[in-house]
């Protein structure tokens, strides 16, 4: 007991001797704990804002690119020629009884006109599939629809930057506006969805149906990718795996030939 106290004594009496030392040495201390603390408090932060950006991707989310997988940056493939299409879509949609919705994505660049101004945009053609998938709502307007689709139908849905960008302050639903000097009519401005986890403004975009936008503003018969949804997060590798046997199947590739395709999911 007179061990302990005569330590107590002598620190006590080395900490008043070297004051200023002490205070310093307490006050790194505590800045040391503080910054570890604030680093984990922001690193929790971070995380949380990556995951409700990747959340507003869409739950349970699979994308499917075309041309050739890749391992350790060398192609397993058969180079990169894209070989998905619409019909690829629809045999996914039938077989694959562990995807609950599918929608083929066909992308073209092109300067808008509208509203008496111009803007540079992303127009992408999709089904009815990709609002579910995406949780893309209407702010103003309606979504389309699947006779919008099978009607070939030149209307467009506008991203919420693209809006204030021709139609400042307005609710353009029914206005007209130019796509490569075709002409489309607005039927509804989406919910703003803000940046992504990338930076990607989501709201800088068209949509429209696919088959007018591959008919009318692009060509061919080939689209930019697919984006589908499992029936629930557990069974998105296996639905992963069914999507990767029909496609092998429709593309004809033989046991121990690379896809021609890629197949990602919101899991990896």
């Amino acid at each position: 007991m007179m061990l302990l106290k005569n330590l107590l004594k002598a620190a006590v009496r080395s900490i008043l001797r070297n004051r200023l030392r002490s205070l310093l040495t307490a006050l790194g201390i505590i800045i040391g704990v503080s910054a570890v603390i604030i680093m984990v408090a922001i690193g929790q932060g971070s995380e949380a804002q990556i995951e409700q950006q990747i959340s507003a991707l869409g739950t349970n989310v699979i994308i499917v690119f075309p041309g050739a997988s890749r391992m350790h940056g060398v192609s397993r493939g058969a180079g990169t020629k894209n070989r998905l299409t619409v019909n690829n879509v629809k045999e996914l949609k039938k077989e694959c009884t562990l995807i609950s919705a599918i929608s083929p994505v066909v992308r073209a660049g092109a300067q808008v006109i509208g509203g008496g101004n111009n803007w540079n945009t992303s127009i992408e053609g999709v089904s009815t599939d990709y609002f579910t998938i995406r949780n893309w709502t209407c702010k103003y307007g309606r979504l389309f629809s699947d006779k919008d689709i099978r009607a070939n139908k030149k209307v467009a849905l506008l991203g919420n930057t693209v809006a204030q960008e021709l139609f400042p302050g307005e609710n353009p639903t029914g206005e007209r506006i130019r796509i490569r000097n075709v002409p489309f009519t607005v039927i509804g401005v989406l919910q703003a969805k803000g940046q992504n986890a990338f930076g990607r403004d989501q709201d800088d975009v068209i949509l429209a149906p696919y088959t007018t936008v591959l008919h009318r503003l692009k060509g061919g018969r080939y689209i930019n990718m697919m984006i589908a949804s499992s029936v629930s997060m557990d069974q998105i590798d296996a639905a992963q795996q069914q999507m990767t046997a029909v496609l092998r199947e429709a593309h004809r590739l033989a046991p121990g030939e690379p896809d021609d395709f890629r197949i990602r999911n919101q899991a990896e």
